[in-house]
Parts: C-alpha cells; sequence; structure tokens
C-alpha cells in the first residue's frame, strides 16, 4: 500500500515537471505552448493544494490532532503560492516574459521551502496520524 508520503512526494514531481516545462516555454517565447503547460502546471497544482491537502489530509490530521501549527503554516503558504500564480497568469497573459520568469524564481523557491516542510514534518506524521487516508487520495 502506498503512504501518504510517497504518493504526495509523488505528485510533488508531477507539479515540478509541468511546471519546468512552462517556464521553458515561456523562455523560449512559445506563448501557446506556455499557456497550455501554465494550464496544466495550475490545474494540477489547485488539485494538489485545495482537493488533496486542504479539502482532505489538512482536515483528516485536524479531526485527530485538533487545529495544529503544521497545517496552519501551509494554509498560509498556499495562500501566498496563490498570489504569485495570479500574478504569473496576468504576465504570461501580457506575454511578458522577463516579468513571469521573476516571478518564476520567487515561486520556485517558496514551493522547494514549502515541500521540504510538507515531506520531511507533515506527510510522515500523517503517515502515522492517519494512514487510512492514503487509500482515498487520488
Amino acid at each position: 500500500m502506498a503512504t501518504i508520503s510517497s504518493f504526495m512526494q509523488h505528485n510533488h514531481r508531477q507539479c515540478d515537471e509541468l511546471f519546468a516545462a512552462a517556464e521553458e516555454a515561456v523562455a523560449c517565447e512559445n506563448w501557446d505552448q506556455a499557456e497550455t503547460g501554465w494550464q496544466a502546471f495550475t490545474s494540477e497544482l489547485e488539485a494538489h493544494i485545495t482537493d488533496k491537502e486542504e479539502g482532505q489530509l489538512f482536515l483528516a490530521i485536524e479531526a485527530v490532532n485538533g487545529p495544529m501549527g503544521p497545517t496552519m503554516m501551509m494554509r498560509s503558504e498556499h495562500e501566498q503560492i496563490r498570489a504569485l500564480l495570479f500574478q504569473m497568469s496576468d504576465a504570461l497573459t501580457a506575454q511578458d516574459g522577463a516579468q513571469f520568469l521573476g516571478l518564476a524564481e520567487t515561486l520556485m523557491m517558496l514551493m522547494q521551502q514549502h515541500n521540504m516542510k510538507e515531506e520531511n514534518i507533515l506527510y510522515p506524521m500523517m503517515d502515522q496520524c492517519i494512514p487510512d487516508e492514503a487509500s482515498r487520495l487520488q
């Protein structure tokens, strides 16, 4: 049986690959490909954050342990990520590659730090406290 950690870490890598493809298309000024890639990335990331984490896993662990610092911090970081995504979408619509790529660096750093916290602290905690949730992830 897959664990929450293994499933969610794999999903992080999928998001990273989609992000890299969109970023590369912007760098090459291939705007059609950039738009398609950006839509794929933001859809996958939104499903990861909103459906899997906030809509399922955070609720499940909070039901066991009560509201806790790690999930509150992750929700706050999710809002920061969403704000950057909004700005990047505007830059893409304007075909402003420099603005998009500058924001992309900030987003990459934020996501890397965020993912490390989830992968090293939160997901292992979930594997111990709510292991049955792994079978519900899709």
